[in-house]
């Protein structure tokens, strides 16, 4: 670091408690009070450079011979003081990145100008900071922090405007330089994110494209935006690296943001309350600069370090503005999303579930309406001369509009959101707080087509039923209709005809659909386990269904979670009483004798393949069901 000597003499100032004199042969005339620090000095060298002090000595001329005066609102400080007196005193004084902020804010309150005396020290100040110290990278990062204790000074004599241009300046020249960075030799470390875990080590040309990155971490969250601000502003920076920027000064200030969860739970003190929350008040605001420094380019920052901040923002209650930008960028890249990204802690006193969920209705509401595809023109008028088409035509036609209506993001990123939401709906249907249609609307927030399999899916809906037993017939049907059966594999197939919490019709459309997915195939049925397969044989041979369902053990692969079906008797009076509880709500639903389609009218209006694989599954004839 660069350094300026001021004067030849020897240095012959004292302290004694707290005052302070010069060693000299002439007794001290005047006294200069500095925030309780007593100054024995002499009228002739202050007064012939401080122009400040020639007035005030003369407005309080009095009659005795030493003269005090007092300095309120001094900046600086005692020592600045000091080194102000003994430059007037010819005495040697050091000037570096360090104390030349405090030592030039110093010098213009005491009216050390060219003014008064050829040379002074606020000349020889403006002349070291403008040659030296904002030529140097380092010299430049530390003064702009120096300028933190002496804001207002520092702000009017433009020496925090003139370090941010001289910042912003050499990183637009140098974008790709490492030998300006005084920090670089200890970017090898982990950083530590705000939720307490190791993130990944930077790469290296991460790293070297960005050197002046770890630098400005150092910097105070205002002085740290004005910089951003200006190195944007210039326009050379990519955004990649402005992203890059903000992860590291997040990782350096915002640590273990998670232990302010505790804050909800109560604090023992009140002392305790309030230091906590002076904390999250700086953490807050923190956040939301941060926020408002994001680059607008999509991909510039990684869509875990948006979630992230989207927690943070959660759990120190970010203004809502601030929550919504970070939800939409979130939800521009979701596709880059994990499950552990969605997980957003909940703190709302309104809501009690473990989990934000709203604010992922957001993200998915921002995912599905990015990129909307252009308006569709009007159909063309037709003449008499066209032909006209044909219905099926037309349907196709409104099936393709939809679709363009609906395509928001690609294909694939849509496919990659489906698996992901579906392993969010997994993790939040443990919650014994989450609210049915929040389940469902989640679910049906993303588009059918993009759902492959809906194995996930299942999954989620027998998490949730066995989480919340007190769901009335209704419910469960109503959550269960949101179920492509057409789209289990043979393995959840084998779960869910074995599902006790499932609705009856859904166990039926399950074992229905395999078997013509089996008969599709060339006629080769899914291995079942022997429990269903005693159950689709009972139309064949009841009495011989039955002993072969006592006489062999059921084999641990067709062991679920769920008890499986234990005979086809039992199975079939089962299904006769769930099919008249099923009447009966139908009764309740269509009041006034209103027409409703029976099982039996549903069943005849099978076609009569269908039907033929269906009767292996229901035994329909009256002599089986009266021998049961």
């Amino acid at each position: 670091m660069k350094y300026m000597k001021l004067g030849s003499r020897p240095d012959t100032f004292y302290t004694s408690e707290a005052v302070r004199y010069v060693s000299s042969e002439v007794s001290s005339d005047l006294t200069i009070q500095v925030k309780g620090n007593r100054f024995l000095l002499h009228k002739f060298p202050m007064l012939s450079k401080c122009l400040r002090l020639q007035r005030l000595c003369a407005e309080n001329s009095e009659a005795s011979q030493i003269q005090i005066i007092h300095l309120h609102d001094y900046p600086g400080g005692v020592e600045a003081f000091e080194m102000c007196a003994k430059f007037c005193y010819g005495i040697t004084i050091t000037l570096s990145a360090f104390n030349i902020v405090s030592v030039r804010c110093a010098a213009e309150y005491l009216q050390m100008t060219e003014d008064i005396d050829k040379g002074n020290l606020i000349y020889k100040i403006e002349v070291f900071l403008t040659s030296c110290i904002l030529q140097g990278w380092r010299d430049s990062i530390v003064t702009l922090q120096s300028t933190k204790a002496f804001s207002l000074w520092s702000e009017n004599l433009r020496i925090t405007g003139r370090c941010i241009e001289a910042i912003a300046s050499k990183v637009l020249a140098h974008p790709t330089k490492i030998n300006l960075s005084h920090s670089y030799s200890r970017r090898g470390r982990d950083d530590m994110s705000w939720n307490g875990s190791e993130s990944h080590r930077h790469k290296t040309t991460s790293s070297s494209k960005g050197w002046w990155a770890e630098d400005l971490a150092d910097l105070g969250i205002d002085l740290y935006w004005r910089a951003m601000i200006a190195l944007k502003s210039g326009g050379k920076v990519p955004s990649a690296l402005i992203g890059d920027a903000l992860r590291i000064y997040a990782s350096r200030w915002l640590p273990n943001i998670s232990k302010y969860i505790s804050i909800e739970k109560g604090v023992e003190s009140d002392n305790e309350l309030d230091s906590t929350g002076e904390a999250t008040r700086k953490h807050r605001v923190l956040l939301e600069s941060i926020v408002s420094l994001l680059p607008v380019e999509k991909g510039a920052v990684s869509c875990s370090f948006l979630s992230k901040l989207l927690k943070a923002a959660n759990i120190l209650k970010a203004s809502s503005s601030s929550k919504m930008e970070l939800a939409r960028r979130v939800g521009l890249q979701l596709e880059d999303a994990t499950v552990g990204d969605l997980l957003v802690p909940s703190l709302t006193s309104t809501n009690d579930t473990v989990h934000d969920v709203d604010v992922v209705m957001i993200i998915l509401e921002q995912f599905m309406l990015q990129g909307q595809s252009p308006p569709i023109s009007p159909p063309r008028r037709k003449t008499n001369f066209e032909r006209r088409r044909s219905r099926s035509a037309e349907n196709i036609d409104l099936e393709f509009q939809e679709s363009r209506r609906s395509s928001s993001a690609s294909h694939s990123s849509k496919l990659k959101v489906a698996k992901l939401v579906d392993g969010y709906l997994k993790e939040i249907a443990k919650d014994k707080n989450l609210a049915l249609s929040k389940l469902i609307s989640i679910a049906e927030s993303i588009p059918e087509f993009s759902r492959l399999d809906h194995d996930d899916l299942y999954k989620a809906i027998d998490i949730y039923l066995k989480g919340h037993p007190e769901l009335n017939k209704s419910e469960r049907k109503r959550l269960c209709q949101i179920l492509d059966c057409k789209k289990l594999s043979v393995e959840a197939c084998m779960h869910a005809a074995q599902n006790e919490m499932l609705p009856l019709r859904v166990v039926v459309q399950v074992l229905f659909f395999e078997q013509a997915r089996a008969a599709m195939n060339g006629g080769k049925v899914a291995e079942f386990p022997n429990n269903i397969k005693a159950l689709l044989a009972v139309q064949k041979n009841p009495a011989k269904a039955t002993s072969m369902i006592t006489a062999n053990t059921i084999p641990p692969e067709d062991q679920w979670s769920v008890s499986g079906l234990k005979s086809p008797k039992s199975n079939v009076s089962t299904l006769k009483m769930k099919l008249a509880e099923d009447d009966q709500l139908d009764e309740n639903v269509f009041p006034n004798g209103i027409e409703k389609c029976t099982k039996a009218k549903s069943f005849c209006m099978i076609p009569n393949r269908p039907k033929r694989m269906f009767s292996k599954l229901w035994p329909i004839n009256r002599s089986v069901s009266e021998k049961n």
